[in-house]
């Protein structure tokens, strides 16, 4: 099971009914993923209320509105242009929500202030969608040429971290799942790996193929594990002298691929792009989208779709194909009736 990490979200940890939501959160099992989203989010809520002086628990609609012009205009970290990213923003305000649903429950408050309905002028709050109208962007993924900038990056990183990377894309895993592997998930005499529904975002337990290549490195690696521990359990572990033979957690793995990307010179570069660019070249490779959906663990093929990123040259492609063999039908027929 997940646990805080308090440390992160001080203001939180001092608040008396968020820091009892988000236990509650933790308690029920949401994935570490999750709880950092939401700690994050209404961490930055209860700092955004501070500066106003106002109780977060006595917030009403117009505080929230000012919040999200806040997110709206406030410079994004890593970014030198304002505003958060549309899914970012959405995030942020889900932990708002679900926060002041959870003090309605339990009899503090009488209504949720951020609710489910959008603002427009003369229309108020209302409606059935959201505060913020969603966005749909193509996730991004390298191009050739830019994975070279990553992979010559890659190299100066220890075996470990190489091997966290070649998991990562071979298998599609999101950050929690790779950081929660342990060395019964995997089967290296079939080259299979199982990501335990404990750990994934969904709930969903799914048993994936690695590569030869990344065979070679995980056994390679064993023997360095070896020198921080002998006994079975996670397989990431930490080497600095603080944390020595800790499990690698998710946001030293974020700071790993922060590293990379800083190096390679490419900021679009995060610990999903490695799950992206899998699912996209298993679409390019011809997987059905079905296939595709079970390998990356959704439970929905909408959200496949979502994630797979053909570039407008690999549909040109398809497109050149498709009609090529419409032609050549074409004309096979025109000859066979004139010979008739």
């Amino acid at each position: 099971m997940a646990e805080v990490a308090w440390h992160r979200f001080p203001l939180v940890a001092r608040s008396q009914h968020p820091r009892a939501w988000l236990q509650m959160c933790a308690d029920l099992g949401l994935a570490a993923g999750t709880l950092e989203a939401y700690g994050r989010g209404l961490g930055e809520y209860l700092g955004f209320c501070q500066t106003l002086g106002v109780e977060p628990e006595g917030a009403d609609r117009p505080h929230v509105a000012a919040f999200v012009r806040h997110l709206r205009e406030r410079p994004a970290a890593g970014s030198n242009g304002a505003g958060l990213a549309n899914a970012t923003l959405q995030q942020r305000l889900t932990a708002v929500r679900r926060f002041y649903e959870y003090l309605r429950e339990e009899g503090l408050r009488e209504d949720n202030p951020v609710g489910r309905g959008r603002y427009a002028p003369g229309n108020a709050f209302g409606g059935g969608r959201g505060l913020v109208a969603r966005s749909r962007t193509l996730p991004w993924v390298p191009s050739d040429e830019q994975w070279s900038r990553i992979l010559d990056a890659a190299r100066q990183e220890p075996l470990r971290n190489r091997l966290m990377l070649a998991f990562a894309y071979d298998c599609a895993l999101r950050r929690e799942e790779l950081c929660a592997l342990e060395t019964g998930d995997v089967d290296p005499a079939h080259r299979l790996l199982r990501v335990r529904a404990e750990t994934t975002k969904g709930r969903r337990e799914r048993v994936v193929p690695y590569s030869e290549a990344s065979d070679g490195l995980y056994r390679a690696y064993l023997l360095k594990r070896r020198e921080l521990s002998r006994v079975p359990g996670p397989i990431f572990l930490s080497r600095s002298r603080r944390n020595r033979g800790s499990p690698v957690m998710i946001w030293t793995w974020s700071k790993v691929v922060r590293a990379i990307a800083k190096r390679s010179d490419l900021e679009r570069f995060t610990t999903h792009t490695l799950r992206h660019l899998c699912l996209t070249d298993l679409a390019r490779s011809g997987w059905d989208v079905h296939e595709i959906a079970r390998f990356a663990g959704h439970t929905s093929v909408e959200t496949t779709l979502q994630y797979v990123h053909l570039s407008g040259r690999d549909l040109a492609r398809k497109l050149e194909r498709g009609m090529a063999q419409v032609h050549a039908w074409r004309v096979e027929s025109l000859a066979s009736r004139t010979t008739q």
